[in-house]
C-alpha cells in the first residue's frame, strides 16, 4: 500500500507532522480520531488527493508532532489547526472530514468559522450527547479507567490530553453558533463494536441520526460492514461520501 508522505512545519505551538497532496478546491481536510496518526487515512487519502488538495495532520502528542503544553479542549484544536491551514498557505473554503473525536472539532470548527466550511463530512463521529454512554459503563471499567488516569502525573504531557477535555469541548459545540447549512455526511458503522454494551451502542446510534439532523442538506448512510473504522473496513463507501460531500460543496460554490 502506498505511504502517506509527511512532513513537518513550525507552528506557534510547535512542530506539527502534515501530509498535503493534489489540487484544487474545496481543499479535504481528515481530522483524525483521538490519538489517530495520518496512517489512519492510509486507505482513502491518496484517492481523495486525486479529486482536490488534501491535508491529513497529526494533532500534538501524535507522531512527530510536539506534545502539548497546555489543555487541548476542542478551541484550541480549532485553533492550532486554523494557524497550521495559514502557515501552509491552505486557503477556505474546506470540506471537513472528522473520524470519532475529530468528528467533535469539525462540528466546533463548522460553527465557529461558518464562512470557511462549505462541507462536513462526520465519520462515525463522536456526539455530545455520548458522554452519556458513560453512565452505562460497569464499575470495574470505570475503577479501570481511574487507574490508568492516575499515572498522567508521571507524564506530564499526558496530563493535557485531549481525551481528559471532551466533556468541555462538547460544552463548547453547545455554546457556539449554529451549525453552518452546507452538505453533510454523517457515515456511521453498522455494526456493534465487541466491547460496546448495546445500551451503549442503541444510544450511540440514536445520536448519529440525530447528527444528521443539523443541516437541512444532511444525511446519513450506513457502513453496514463496519465498526467504529470504516476507513480501514470499507474505504469504498467512506471515499464515496467525500467525493459526493465534495461535488455538493462544488455546486453550491458555483451556485450565484
Amino acid at each position: 500500500m502506498k505511504p502517506i508522505p509527511k512532513n513537518t512545519i513550525q507552528t506557534r505551538v510547535g512542530a506539527m507532522e502534515y501530509a498535503l497532496s493534489g489540487e484544487g478546491s474545496p481543499a479535504v481536510i481528515l481530522i483524525n480520531g483521538g490519538s489517530g496518526p495520518i496512517e489512519g487515512w492510509m486507505r482513502t487519502y491518496h484517492a481523495i488527493a486525486e479529486q482536490t488538495r488534501t491535508l491529513a495532520y497529526n494533532r500534538l502528542g501524535v507522531g512527530s508532532s510536539a506534545k502539548p503544553s497546555s489543555p487541548q479542549d476542542g478551541r484550541v484544536i480549532v485553533s492550532t489547526l486554523r494557524d497550521l491551514l495559514q502557515r501552509l498557505r491552505l486557503e477556505p473554503p474546506y470540506v471537513l472530514v472528522g473520524h470519532s473525536l475529530g468528528g467533535l472539532y469539525a462540528n466546533l470548527f463548522a460553527r465557529m468559522h461558518p464562512d470557511e466550511v462549505v462541507g462536513v463530512v462526520l465519520l462515525e463521529a463522536s456526539h455530545p450527547e455520548d458522554l452519556a454512554i458513560n453512565q452505562t459503563q460497569g464499575s470495574i471499567v470505570k475503577g479501570l479507567n481511574r487507574i490508568l488516569g492516575m499515572f498522567d502525573r508521571f507524564f506530564p504531557a499526558r496530563q493535557w490530553s485531549e481525551t481528559h477535555y471532551v466533556e468541555a469541548t462538547a460544552k463548547q459545540i453547545a455554546a457556539a453558533g449554529p451549525f453552518p447549512d452546507v452538505p453533510l455526511i454523517v457515515l456511521t458503522g453498522g455494526k456493534r463494536p465487541p466491547m460496546m454494551p448495546e445500551d451503549a451502542f442503541a444510544i450511540r446510534q440514536r445520536n448519529q441520526s440525530d447528527y444528521a439532523r443539523m443541516s437541512a442538506r444532511g444525511e446519513q448512510r450506513i457502513a453496514f460492514k463496519s465498526g467504529h473504522f470504516p476507513q480501514m473496513t470499507e474505504p469504498d463507501e467512506v471515499r464515496k461520501a467525500i467525493n459526493d460531500c465534495l461535488a455538493a460543496a462544488r455546486a453550491v460554490i458555483r451556485t450565484p
